[in-house]
């Protein structure tokens, strides 16, 4: 599941940067790093209720 969401994560970001979403807060190519952020913190919530 983690990788699964890891590989989506970088997908994102990829298109992100090539044409932005245009979701709020991501309206600007600039704002791909908040991608990354948000992944991170499924994948914790993700890894602590697995344990």
């Amino acid at each position: 599941m983690v990788k699964i969401l890891s590989v989506f994560v970088i997908l994102a970001m990829i298109i992100q940067i090539i044409k932005p979403i245009g979701l709020p807060g991501l309206r600007k190519r600039a704002d791909f790093w908040k991608l990354p952020l948000a992944g991170f913190v499924v994948i914790v919530v993700i890894s602590t209720l697995q344990f």
